[in-house]
C-alpha cells in the first residue's frame, strides 16, 4: 500500500511538472545551455578532441539551477495552498510523499539529461568515440543531479515561497560546488584544500568524467541523498508534533540525527579501505600499474611534480594536454597525500617563465625537427618537474611526446608510454635519494668530466664566468675522489671539425649560436665517461649554484649500487664506422638506449670472460668470434645469465654507393646448433613490409635530378601483432618493430627448454636467396611476389629459450692457452668450463645484425617521421624480462593516443551544429507529443470508466 502511494504521488508530480510551460521552458533552455557551451563556448571543432569533456566540466553547475528550479515548488506550493496538512494527517508514513516527488523529480532530470546525447552521437559518428567516460559521465551527473534535487526537496520544505526555496537550494547547492574550486582551495595550504574538496560535489565529479567509477565518490553522492531525504522526512514529521514535548520526539530527532552521523562516518571509513575504482575507458587508460602503487607507497617524503604547459598550446599538443593531467591527477589521487602536484602556465606570468627556463633549461635545447617539419611546439611548455628531497629530474617534451606521420604525410602526436616515464622518473629520483652519502663509494671505474668548449675568447662573458665558478667545484671534487675522478678540456674546432663531426653522430651534440658578437657557433657541453658509458650534464641556466646538484646527480649514474649492469659487446670496429663510411654498423642509439636504465659495460669477448659485475650479456653483429670469445658467452650463459643475440650470416654494407648485401660470419653458428637453434643462409620477404627511404635519379632536359621517395622494400619486415606475441612481456607492450635483412630461425627445444616465439613474419613471406644486390628494384620484387612457386609461410625471426643447458665445450676442446691480445699481453688461463646451467639460463635470439643499426634507425626515422624506436624498446623489454627486473614492463600504454576529429570544413562544421540543435528540439517535440497522446489516452480511459 505505501509503495503504491508513492509510485502515485511521483505520477502525479510528474503530469502536473510535464503540463507546466515553465517546466518546458527550463528544460529546454537547459539542453540549448549545453548545446551552446559544447560547440560554442567551449569551441567543439576548433578544441579537436573527440571527447565530451567540457559538457562534463560544465555540468556540475547546470544541475544547480535545474535540479533547483525543478524541486523548488514541491514541498513550497504544499504549504502556500495549505495542503501539506491534509498529508500530514494522512494514515501513511510522510517518507513515501518525499519519495514520490523524488521519483517525479528524478524523472524530469533523467529527460533532461537526455537530451544532450545529440554531440556524443554525433561524435561517435564523425569520430572514435571512448563511450566508457561518457556513460560513467553520465551516471554520475544523474547521482549529483539526485543530491541536488535532495537538497532542492529539504529546502522547499522549510519555506512557504517557490522564489526562497529556489535561492536557498541553489546557494546550498553552489556551496558543495565551490568546496573543491581551485579559487577557494588557494585561499588554504593544500592539506586543508585537499579535505575541502572531499565535501565538493565537482571534486567527486572528476573520476567519474574520466571513465573511473570509485565507490567513495559513488557512496559521497548516495550519502548526500540519504541525509537530506532524512532531513526533509524530520522537517515534515514536525509537523504532526504537539507543542508538548515527548518520547516519540526525542525517538525522532535521535534516529534522525544518528543516522545523518552513520552516514558521514561511513564516508571517513571507506576513506581508509583500499581504493575500489573501477576504469571504464577504452584501454583502461587511468589504472595504475602495481608497479606505479608500489612507488607511490614506498615514499617516505614529499614529492612534487610540477607540470608545465602553455595556457594556448600548439593544435597538435592541446589534446595531449588534458589526458597528462588525468594521470597526473590519478598519481595524486593514489598516493594518500605524498604526491604535491601542481599546474602552471608560465607563459601567463613571467616570473614563472623565467622559473622554468632556470629548473628545465630550455634555453639550451636546440631546436628539433619533427616530421620532417620545424618543430614550432618546441616553443610551447610541456613539461614535468619531479622533486624528492635534494633530487629532481625533468621530464621534457621529447621524453613525453612520441610523433608519427600519418598517411596523408602529416603529423600526428601522442604521449610516449607517459605512465612509463613518469613512474622511471620517480624511482630513479627515490633511488638517488635513497644512495645519498659519499659520491664516490659505490664507483669502481675512474670517471673523466669531458669539457667540451670552444676557445676562450670565442665564449661570452656569461660563459666564460661560469667556466671560472665551477672549476674551483672541480677541483675540489678531483681531490676528494682519491683518483676516481679527473677532468679533461677538448675544443671541438681545434681539430678541423672532426670533433664536432663525432659528438653530433654519436651525442646529437649541436653547436650553440649566440646573438653576442658576430653570431659565431659554439661549444659548452660538459659529459661524463668511463670505459662503458656516456652521461651528457645538462648545464641549465648555466648558473655555478646549480652545477654541484646536476654533477652529483651525473656521478649517480655510475654507482654500482644505482641501476643493474649490461655487458654490451659490439664489432671491433664500431667506433670507427661511426667517425667514417665503413661497412661495419654502428650503434650509439642502442648504447644511449640502454643507458638511461642500466650501468652500460662494453665488453670485449676475446679474454675468454664477461665481467663479473655484468647482470645480463647483449652481443650484437657478432663477427669471426674466436673460440675465447665463444668460451666467454658460453660460461656466461652455465652461470645462469641471459645471453641476447642479434646476428644474422648476411649484414648490408652501408660504404657502397648501391645498398649491397655481404656475408657476416658470426662464428656461433655451430654453437647455436649445438643448442637447437638454426639460423638459415637465407632472408625473409614479406609482402608485410615497411617503407625504405630510396633516392631515384631522373633525367629532364639534359640535368639530372636526385629525389627521395618512399618504396615498399620487402626486406623491411613490420612485424606486428599476433605475430609480435602480445602475451610475453617482452613484446606485449609492442606496437610494431621492423626486422631488417633478417633470416630465418629454426628451433628444437629440449624436454628441459621453454621455447617462447616473439617475432614472426606474416603468412604471406618467403624465403629470398641471399644476392649480393638488395637494392629495390620493383620490377625484380613485384615479379619474386607473384611467382605461384614460391612457398609462402609464417618464419620465426626473434624467439627466447630458457631452460637447462649444456656447455658446448663439455664436448669440445677449451681455446688454446697462450693466446695473446692486440697489445701483445698473454691472457689468464681459462677456467675448467662449468657443464650444465641452471633452469634459469636464457637465450634471447633475433635473426638481424641490422634492425638496431644506426643506420637503420636513421632511415626508419626519416621513412615514419617518427623519433621513436620500437626496435630499442624490444632491446630495453628484453633486458628487464631477463633480469627479472618486469616492474617497468607491467606498465603498458594501454591506449594513450590523440582522439581528434577528422577534418571538417567550415559548411560541415556549421551543418554539424545545426543538425544537433535540430536533434534536440526534434527530441522534444517528440516528448510533447508523446505526453499530449498519453493524456488524451488518460481522458478517454476515465471517460469509460465514468460510463461504466
Amino acid at each position: 500500500m505505501s509503495h503504491a502511494v508513492a509510485r502515485r504521488v511521483a505520477q502525479k508530480e510528474s503530469r502536473l511538472l510535464l503540463a507546466s510551460p515553465l517546466v518546458w521552458l527550463l528544460l529546454t533552455s537547459f539542453s540549448a545551455s549545453a548545446l551552446f557551451i559544447v560547440f560554442s563556448l567551449e569551441s567543439f571543432f576548433a578544441r579537436n578532441i573527440a571527447d565530451l569533456r567540457p559538457l562534463f566540466q560544465w555540468l556540475p553547475l547546470l544541475l544547480i539551477f535545474l535540479c533547483s528550479a525543478l524541486s523548488m515548488s514541491m514541498w513550497s506550493d504544499e504549504r502556500e495552498r495549505g495542503t501539506v496538512e491534509y498529508l500530514l494527517t494522512q494514515p501513511v508514513g510522510i517518507s513515501r510523499f518525499v519519495f514520490g516527488k523524488f521519483r517525479a523529480c528524478l524523472k524530469l532530470l533523467v529527460l533532461a539529461l537526455l537530451s544532450t546525447l545529440p554531440p556524443a552521437i554525433t561524435l561517435s559518428l564523425i569520430a572514435e568515440l571512448d563511450w566508457g567516460p561518457v556513460a560513467t559521465a553520465y551516471f554520475a551527473a544523474l547521482l549529483m543531479g539526485s543530491a541536488y534535487l535532495c537538497i532542492g526537496l529539504f529546502v522547499s520544505s522549510c519555506t512557504n515561497r517557490a522564489v526562497l526555496s529556489f535561492i536557498g537550494s541553489t546557494a546550498l547547492c553552489a556551496l558543495l560546488y565551490l568546496l573543491g574550486h581551485p579559487l577557494l582551495g588557494a585561499l588554504f595550504d593544500s592539506d586543508t584544500a585537499a579535505w575541502l574538496q572531499a565535501f565538493s560535489t565537482a571534486s567527486r565529479f572528476e573520476s567519474f568524467s574520466r571513465g573511473v567509477v570509485d565507490l567513495r565518490d559513488l557512496y559521497y553522492y548516495l550519502c548526500l541523498c540519504g541525509i537530506f531525504l532524512s532531513l526533509n522526512v524530520y522537517v515534515l514529521e514536525r509537523g504532526r508534533w504537539s507543542k508538548a514535548r515527548s518520547n516519540r520526539h526525542r525517538y525522532w530527532r535521535s534516529m534522525t540525527s544518528l543516522l545523518i552521523v552513520n552516514l558521514l562516518l561511513a564516508n571517513v571509513w571507506l576513506a581508509r579501505l583500499p581504493e575500489l575504482r573501477f576504469d571504464l575507458s577504452q584501454g583502461q587508460l587511468y589504472s595504475l600499474s602495481p608497479t606505479t602503487q608500489q612507488l607511490l607507497d614506498s615514499l617516505d617524503q614529499r614529492l612534487l611534480l610540477r607540470a608545465y604547459f602553455s595556457s594556448q598550446p600548439h593544435p597538435q599538443l592541446a589534446p595531449l594536454v588534458p589526458q597528462l593531467k588525468d594521470l597526473l591527477q590519478e598519481y595524486a589521487a593514489h598516493s594518500k597525500g605524498k604526491l604535491q602536484l601542481e599546474f602552471i602556465e608560465p607563459d601567463k606570468q613571467q616570473s614563472l617563465e623565467q622559473q622554468a627556463i632556470d629548473e628545465l633549461g630550455l634555453h639550451s635545447a636546440s631546436p628539433q625537427s619533427y616530421g620532417g617539419q620545424q618543430s614550432s611546439w618546441m616553443n610551447d611548455y610541456f613539461h614535468i618537474l619531479l622533486s624528492y628531497g635534494s633530487e629532481h629530474e625533468v621530464l621534457k617534451i621529447s621524453d613525453l611526446i612520441e610523433v608519427r606521420s600519418t598517411s596523408s604525410a602529416l603529423t600526428e602526436l601522442q604521449l610516449r608510454k607517459p605512465e612509463y616515464q613518469l613512474s622511471r622518473a620517480i624511482r630513479d629520483a627515490l633511488y638517488h635519494h635513497q644512495l645519498g652519502g659519499d659520491l664516490f663509494a659505490d664507483i669502481d671505474q675512474a670517471v673523466e668530466l669531458v669539457a667540451y668548449l670552444s676557445d676562450q675568447a670565442q665564449l661570452p662573458p656569461l660563459l666564460q664566468n661560469y667556466q671560472q665558478a665551477i672549476t674551483a667545484q672541480l677541483d675540489t671534487l678531483v681531490k676528494q675522489s682519491e683518483g676516481k675522478f679527473s677532468v679533461r678540456l677538448v675544443d671541438p674546432g681545434a681539430d678541423g671539425g672532426a670533433t664536432a663531426q663525432r659528438l653530433q653522430q654519436e651525442l646529437d651534440i649541436q653547436p650553440l649560436v649566440t646573438a653576442i658578437g658576430n653570431g659565431a657557433e659554439l661549444y659548452f657541453y660538459l659529459t661524463l665517461e668511463d670505459e662503458q658509458q656516456v652521461v651528457q650534464l645538462p648545464t641549465g641556466s648555466f648558473d655555478p649554484d646549480e652545477f654541484r646538484a646536476t654533477l652529483e646527480a651525473g656521478l649517480r649514474r655510475f654507482a654500482n649500487s644505482l641501476t643493474r649492469s649490461v655487458a654490451l659487446a659490439l664489432p671491433h670496429d664500431h667506433e670507427r664506422a661511426a667517425q667514417q663510411h665503413s661497412a661495419t654498423p654502428s650503434f650509439h642509439h642502442l648504447e644511449r638506449s640502454i643507458a638511461q636504465d642500466y650501468s652500460l659495460r662494453r665488453e670485449d669477448l676475446s679474454d675468454g670472460s664477461v665481467d663479473p659485475q655484468a647482470d645480463i650479456l647483449a652481443v650484437i653483429a657478432p663477427q669471426q668470434l674466436d673460440s675465447r670469445a665463444l668460451y666467454a658467452i658460453d660460461q656466461f650463459l652455465m652461470r645462469g645469465g641471459t645471453v641476447i643475440l642479434a646476428t644474422s650470416p648476411y649484414s648490408s654494407d652501408q660504404s657502397a654507393v648501391d645498398l649491397r648485401l655481404k656475408t657476416w660470419p658470426s662464428g656461433l653458428q655451430e654453437w647455436l646448433a649445438h643448442h637447437g637453434l638454426q639460423i638459415s643462409n637465407s632472408l625473409v620477404m614479406d609482402s608485410q613490409s615497411s617503407a625504405l627511404p630510396t633516392t631515384i635519379i631522373r633525367q629532364i632536359g639534359g640535368h639530372e635530378f636526385r629525389d627521395v621517395e618512399l618504396i615498399d622494400y620487402p626486406y623491411f619486415i613490420d612485424v606486428r601483432p599476433p605475430q609480435l606475441n602480445p602475451e610475453h612481456p617482452i613484446t606485449a607492450d609492442l606496437a610494431e618493430v621492423t626486422m631488417a635483412w633478417a633470416s630465418p630461425i629454426e628451433a628444437r627445444p629440449t624436454q628441459q627448454q621453454e621455447l617462447s616465439i616473439l617475432l614472426q613474419s606474416s603468412e604471406e613471406s618467403w624465403l629470398s636467396n641471399a644476392d649480393e644486390d638488395i637494392a629495390p628494384h620493383l620490377a625484380q620484387q613485384r615479379k619474386a611476389a607473384l611467382d605461384s612457386q614460391v612457398k609462402r609461410q609464417a618464419e620465426i625471426l626473434g624467439l627466447a629459450l630458457q631452460g637447462r643447458f649444456r656447455s658446448w665445450f663439455a664436448q669440445h676442446p677449451l681455446p688454446a692457452t697462450g693466446a695473446k691480445d692486440s697489445d701483445g699481453q698473454a691472457f689468464a688461463d681459462l677456467a675448467p668450463p662449468i657443464e650444465y646451467s641452471p633452469q634459469s639460463a636464457r637465450i634471447i635470439l633475433f635473426a638481424s645484425n641490422d634492425f638496431l643499426s644506426d643506420h637503420l634507425l636513421n632511415a626508419r626515422k626519416a621513412a615514419t617521421n617518427s623519433s621513436h624506436h620500437t626496435a630499442l624498446e624490444l632491446i630495453r623489454n628484453s633486458i628487464s624480462w631477463s633480469l627479472q627486473d618486469d616492474s617497468l614492463l607491467q606498465i603498458r600504454p594501454r591506449a594513450y593516443f590523440n582522439r581528434s576529429l577528422p577534418a571538417i570544413d567550415e559548411r560541415a562544421q556549421a551543418l554539424i551544429e545545426y543538425i544537433n540543435y535540430g536533434f534536440a528540439a526534434l527530441y522534444f517535440l517528440l516528448l510533447a507529443l508523446a505526453q499530449w497522446l498519453l493524456k488524451r489516452w488518460r481522458m478517454r480511459r476515465y471517460r469509460r470508466l465514468l460510463a461504466l
